[in-house]
């Protein structure tokens, strides 16, 4: 049997951190000790925990499964739980894309997504709007230089635990000047550890990529600075790579879109300026769009997109279900 105490034990942290950080509260996440009650199916799909919140007992009913229970069940779970036990539920999860938010909201389901989305319509709590003004404040996010080292180094092939930050921002084009301020945000992030071998500084990851990514994707920010549009051209297409829509076309099954997108770095969208390229006013037929980002699109080497991380990152608060799909087949896709 696999023993799923050590992510679950991390879940119950995340949660009681995240119900002080949002309502002022401190609670006790116990466990049930009323599983037998259960049918074997909903054993499988959750693991359950008593939390007294409010004044209301609940049962939290946390999301066990490698692949998110499908949404369309989860109202018919908790309401089976609620009957049986007398206890009302509330699913918890990782993560939920818009969309996903939004059917289990119209369907009153409570949930709990530590760190980004609280909604407990019981108890006349709904922070959706509180924490889209607030998922990222400025003083935790990440400066777009950490974000590209950081990037940069959690798709690099092999991965490699212990690197030296010095090489991977002066290949960025970032200055020594700026190393000290990566790698303690990267430190401060929570997801490496510095050591001072001799005179360079090394840094050690203390989690996986996959797991480096989702601890540090909430302090991540879009890419983008702006976009503007533009006629496609030749002076254009070999300094950008192909971004937004378009790019997601290119590595999932959505359609293409009926423009052209693509990323620019600072430095790109100078050179482009120099050559006398003007953009226009609005979009018109035979236009494409440009995407002015805050750091280079071309962290992977060699290839006709941006990176896949760049990419969900731009494209995280679409909500067009189409565009959510092609993200989770992108995240499928990813290199860990």
């Amino acid at each position: 049997m696999l023993d799923h105490k050590p992510q679950h034990e991390d879940v119950d942290a995340a949660v009681q951190r995240y119900l002080y950080e949002a309502l002022g509260v401190v609670v006790e996440l116990k466990a049930w000790t009323g599983l037998r009650q259960l049918p074997y199916y909903l054993h499988e799909a959750f693991e359950f925990r008593e939390v007294s919140l409010l004044n209301d007992r609940l049962l939290l009913a946390i999301d066990r499964l490698a692949t998110k229970a499908a949404l369309a069940n989860v109202r018919a779970q908790l309401e089976n739980v609620r009957t049986i036990t007398g206890l009302p539920a509330v699913y918890v999860t990782r993560a939920l894309a818009s969309y996903e938010r939004r059917h289990l909201i119209q369907q009153h389901v409570p949930f709990i997504v530590p760190g980004n989305q609280l909604y407990l319509p019981d108890l006349g709590v709904d922070l959706r709007e509180y924490f889209r003004r607030r998922r990222t404040p400025p003083e935790s996010a990440l400066s777009p230089a950490t974000q590209a080292v950081l990037i940069t180094v959690l798709l690099q092939a092999p991965w490699q635990a212990e690197w030296r930050p010095a090489p991977v921002v002066a290949a960025l084009g970032y200055t020594p000047m700026t190393l000290s301020r990566i790698a303690g945000e990267i430190v401060a992030a929570g997801v490496a550890t510095m050591e001072q071998r001799g005179k360079e500084r090394w840094l050690r990851m203390e989690r996986s990529a996959s797991d480096a990514w989702g601890h540090v994707k909430p302090r991540l920010r879009s890419p983008v600075r702006r976009c503007v549009w533009a006629p496609a051209g030749p002076r254009v297409k070999p300094a950008a790579r192909l971004a937004g829509l378009s790019a997601l076309a290119r590595l999932s099954m959505l359609a293409e879109p009926h423009w052209s997108s693509y990323a620019l770095g600072p430095s790109q969208w100078r050179e482009v300026r120099k050559a006398g390229v003007e953009t226009l006013p609005d979009r018109v037929p035979g236009a494409c769009e440009w995407q002015l980002w805050h750091y280079s699109p071309t962290l992977v080497p060699n290839d006709e997109t941006v990176d896949p991380l760049s990419l969900t990152l731009s494209l995280l608060n679409d909500s067009d279900e189409r565009v959510q799909l092609a993200l989770q087949e992108l995240e499928g896709k990813l290199p860990w």
